[in-house]
């Protein structure tokens, strides 16, 4: 690789965001520095042979690179994330153990499953106590404070 090249590469991926995707056929007027990842099947025209990979347009014309695992760009119109997982392009889904916002743990695990109430001949403590295993479950999980 020459480093001309190079440096067309990095320009392209380096905070990537995509301009759109996935696609089959190039656009008609892509922008200079755009990235587009094209679709998993039936790519044509220039995109032809080149599923899955991201094009970049440059001054020279267009640069493809294929995808490795764990890279992920944002879909500029939507902000929507691409990561490349598991040998294909996923997006709009998240993956964490916690969820973490202003420090405060929002979502984490899940926890066990809260039974259905049953048994009792008072329908109000039945309540109660459904009440506060849902309660217990909230606050488990970080969605309410204790």
């Amino acid at each position: 690789m020459y480093h001309n090249e190079a440096l067309a590469l990095i320009d392209l991926l380096i905070a990537g965001v995509l301009e759109a995707g996935p696609i089959a056929a190039p656009p008609a007027s892509p922008a200079i520095g755009g990235i587009y990842l094209i679709a998993a099947s039936g790519a044509t025209g220039a995109f032809a042979g080149m599923e899955a990979r991201l094009a970049g347009w440059t001054a020279g014309g267009w640069r493809f690179v294929a995808p490795v695992e764990g890279i992920r760009l944002t879909l500029k119109s939507s902000g929507v994330d691409f990561h490349y997982w598991n040998g294909a392009w996923r997006s709009g889904s998240l993956r964490a153990d916690e969820l973490v916002i202003g420090g405060v743990r929002v979502v984490g695990s899940a926890a066990a499953a809260i039974p259905d109430p049953a048994g009792g001949t008072g329908a109000d403590a039945n309540a109660r106590i459904c009440l506060v295993q849902i309660l217990t479950a909230l606050r488990g999980h970080g969605l309410i404070q204790s």
